[in-house]
């Protein structure tokens, strides 16, 4: 076990130190949308989530965290984003005995019908279109040993424009280790949207040029299109439990994040928890990253049992944007 760890953690740093940047890549990479976090747990805490990550929002952020649900679970996330966009994730996991738990999820980007407009009719053709993206993937996560679990999604992408769409498949990886100091000492990795590129393609992209002059042939012709890199993201993170009792939980986490299309940042989260019914969390995002909006993060939750082992689950969180001023995110789920 002491190999696998070492190996990972060296792992993790190469992959840091090669992708170091001394340019600010931003707008280089497709498929935007698997940058919006998911679970009002997470973004409450400053999304400090990949060494906490204990509920079927692990998903996301670290899918090694899947592996403590030994239940059946399921979740639905909706988020308002800005300019009328729409953000839904849903998921749902089970645990099988000897095996592991698996999952699978989907998470859906949509936004209203709009005006086509060229240069020649600025005020509209009379045409709608419509844009936006999904990703389906399904979960595989399980404990190797008491204290080391590893968890990876498998996903396809989709982004569509009009007529024209862009596809891709990609994989996340995940690990926790515990430790037993401070209650619970938790040290994780992550590394998500490790894929193929992406680039768009259809019938919008082809034209009809007339070769020759003006009497020349008119002849169907292909705009070849770049294709792009998914937003890789390098995760690293510990979390610790500073107080655990029968009555209350105070849960604080660190996250170092590495994307491959802007600057590295410093994610701050803690989590009250009282007898887990009642939470309370709070936190600061993208603390160093260069010209950022986004700050600081607050959430309340509830997990009530209802009969027997099924449980309801209901978050909400805030997140600041700065100048683009605040997104509220809810969600709803059960345990059983």
């Amino acid at each position: 076990m002491r190999r696998i760890l070492n190996s990972l953690i060296i792992i993790i740093l190469l992959s840091f130190l090669s992708n170091a940047q001394s340019i600010n890549k931003t707008g280089t990479t497709s498929a935007q949308f698997l940058k919006i976090g998911v679970g009002p747990r997470a973004i409450g805490m400053g999304t400090a989530f990949t060494a906490t990550a204990d509920d079927l929002s692990s998903i996301y952020w670290n899918p090694a965290g899947l592996a403590n649900n030994f239940s059946s679970e399921a979740m639905f996330n909706h988020t308002n984003w800005f300019a009328d966009i729409g953000f839904d994730f849903a998921a749902v996991s089970t645990h099988m005995d000897g095996v592991g738990t698996i999952g699978a999820f989907a998470s859906i980007l949509s936004i209203d019908e709009m005006i086509v407009r060229t240069i020649e009719r600025p005020e509209g053709t009379g045409e709608m279109f419509k844009s936006g993206a999904m990703s389906l993937g399904i979960s595989f996560a399980r404990y190797l040993t008491d204290n080391f679990s590893i968890g990876m999604n498998a996903k396809y992408i989709r982004e569509y424009i009009w007529n024209s769409t862009a596809q891709g498949f990609a994989i996340d990886i995940g690990t926790i280790y515990k430790i037993n100091i401070l209650n619970e000492f938790r040290i994780a990795a992550s590394i998500s949207n490790f894929g193929t590129k992406m680039k768009l393609d259809g019938r919008d992209i082809l034209l009809l040029q007339r070769i020759g002059g003006a009497d020349g042939d008119l002849l169907n012709t292909k705009v070849e299109l770049d294709e792009f890199d998914l937003p890789l993201m390098f995760r690293v993170g510990v979390a610790a439990d500073l107080i655990k009792n029968s009555d209350s939980r105070l849960t604080t986490a660190i996250d170092a994040v590495h994307p491959n299309d802007h600057t590295e940042f410093v994610n701050l989260g803690a989590e009250y928890s009282w007898k887990e019914i009642i939470f309370v969390r709070g936190g600061y995002k993208s603390l160093f990253e260069l010209n950022t909006e986004e700050g600081l993060t607050a959430g309340l939750g509830l997990k009530y049992r209802i009969l027997g082992s099924f449980q309801v689950i209901v978050d909400y969180a805030y997140q600041d944007f700065g100048r683009l001023e605040s997104v509220h995110y809810f969600s709803f789920g059960v345990k059983f």
